[in-house]
């Protein structure tokens, strides 16, 4: 862990992950804890500063999230951001009102005094604004420092007591020096040295499982996806063939993966390894279940199922290993966060289990924070950079009931789709892409005959983080070569469709 490190103060705004990530990016580590975190454990951490999320709520409305102002005199630095600069103005007796007319989206705003947190940003900018409420008086002692042409206080500040708030979200790629802006307050305004990086991540975590590890054997479920693999680099690094990774090929894979996983872990790492072929079982659970939620938890708890059936007679006191990552422990619901989904590796293990504990390396790193772990550890390019999938596999991207047949149908249709976007050169700038297949069944005609049969959906999108991501631009001509091809060369496909939503308001996968 970092020796500093700043909190971000969740009220519930969507964006929570991305300014921590922001944060960490400027080499400041960042943690996100809920609104309902007590003061004194807050004091507790020793926070070189404190950020308010964004919200969807009013902080007017007596059920929305709250916080005791005494968090704004503990002498830590505090920056509001769109609901947390209202909370600001709410808890120090400043005035909030209903916008007359609400600004969403990119907006102008005009600096009017001069501040360390705009050190170096120009008098007129575009920032991106989404909020209905707005600040109509700033409490005592408090002054506005920018403005737009419907927002008479896009950003306040105490300067003395080190408060500031702004309407806008400076995260978001869209306001043009918002990360100049967040770099100000880590630096000039909470005087933070930049002690995040990942060599001493490494260091630190591998003396650290060394430490705790010693002499025992730890056992990590893997899955074959780049957070798995980093986690077992690590483990491997740190305590070598004390490490036994149980791979579980649930018939969920990508057309070939589970070979190719055998063949890169047993090439690469010292350690034992074990695959466990178990399709047919998988399959069997599966059997009528429709609901995405169930499915889900079923193969997460199938999947340990298999895994501590195969490794129960090993568990000698040792220790289970993860390969969750920061987002799967907010998106699983840990907290005040949403269910958004559920994660495999976020299923309870068995209680009748001998461990002494879990470890779980990589639980505090964003995705490409694990991709830059994975390239300092020297896994090859071609695995660190694998295109994200998910724990479930292509259970998540089958809607409706699991058969064999559909897993083969999108087997294919998914290797065609990976090998044109390789062909035509897309691969390299976009940040994922897959094929799905709804359960949609359409009319169609081949060869003079008509055709009743099923549709497959593509999507691919860019993005900088995966909290948020556009749908990508693929060229027509790129498209219409997948499109002939999968209708061509996979069995049962005679009609394709283009995914073109963007996170949000879908999110990356279907289920």
């Amino acid at each position: 862990m970092a020796n500093e490190k700043v909190l971000v103060l969740d009220f519930g705004g969507q964006y929570n992950q991305l300014i921590a990530r922001r944060v960490r990016d400027l080499s400041v580590y960042a943690e996100i804890k809920p609104y309902s975190t007590p003061l004194e454990e807050i004091k507790a951490q020793g926070y070189k500063g404190i950020i308010f999320t964004g919200g969807p709520n009013s902080v007017y409305d007596e059920s929305s999230p709250h916080y005791t102002s005494e968090i704004l005199s503990i002498g830590v630095p505090v920056l509001g951001i769109c609901y947390g600069s209202q909370l600001i103005s709410y808890m120090l007796g400043g005035e909030v009102s209903a916008c007359e007319k609400s600004e969403y989206g990119k907006i102008n705003i005009r600096l009017v005094k001069e501040s360390k947190l705009f050190k170096d940003v120009p008098e007129k900018s575009v920032v991106w604004m989404s909020h209905t409420d707005y600040i109509s008086k700033v409490p005592n002692g408090f002054s506005v420092t920018a403005e737009s042409d419907d927002c008479p206080c896009a950003a306040m500040e105490n300067e003395q007591k080190k408060i500031y708030a702004v309407q806008f979200h400076p995260e978001v790629t869209h306001s043009e020096y918002g990360i100049k802006m967040l770099e100000n307050f880590l630096y000039e305004v909470c005087g933070c040295s930049g002690d995040w990086v990942m060599d001493d991540f490494i260091d630190r975590t591998v003396s650290e499982l060394r430490k705790k590890v010693g002499e025992k054997r730890v056992v990590l479920g893997l899955s074959g996806g780049v957070d798995s693999s980093v986690a077992a680099a690590l483990l491997s690094r740190a305590v070598g063939n004390q490490l036994t990774c149980v791979f579980v090929d649930q018939g969920l894979m990508r057309k070939d993966e589970g070979d190719f996983v055998e063949r890169t872990f047993t090439s690469l790492f010292d350690m034992r390894f074990v695959r466990v072929n178990c399709g047919d079982e998988f399959l069997a659970k599966l059997k009528g279940v429709t609901d995405p939620e169930q499915k889900r938890k079923i193969i997460g708890t199938e999947f340990y199922n298999v895994f501590w059936n195969k490794i129960r007679e090993e568990a000698d006191g040792g220790f289970f290993a993860q390969g969750t990552i920061y987002p799967d422990r907010i998106e699983s619901g840990k907290g005040d966060a949403a269910t958004i989904k559920t994660h495999h590796n976020q299923v309870k293990m068995p209680d009748d289990i001998n461990f002494e504990g879990v470890i779980e390396p990589l639980g505090d790193l964003f995705k490409d924070e694990v991709r830059k772990v994975g390239e300092k550890l020297g896994i090859p390019h071609e695995l660190v950079w694998r295109q994200p999938f998910p724990g479930p596999g292509l259970g998540v991207r089958i809607l409706g009931e699991i058969t064999k047949e559909k897993i083969k149908i999108l087997q294919e249709s998914d290797a065609v789709f990976r090998d044109e976007m390789k062909r035509s050169g897309e691969e390299e700038r976009l940040s994922q892409f897959f094929a799905v297949l709804p359960d949609v069944r359409t009319v169609g005609v081949m060869g003079d005959h008509r055709t009743y049969d099923h549709l497959i959906a593509i999507r691919a999108v860019t993005t900088d983080d995966f909290m948020t991501a556009d749908w990508a631009r693929i060229p027509y001509d790129v498209l219409a070569r997948v499109s002939n091809r999968l209708t061509n060369e996979v069995e049962h496909v005679n009609r394709v469709v283009y995914d073109i939503t963007s996170k949000p308001p879908g999110t990356v996968e279907w289920e």
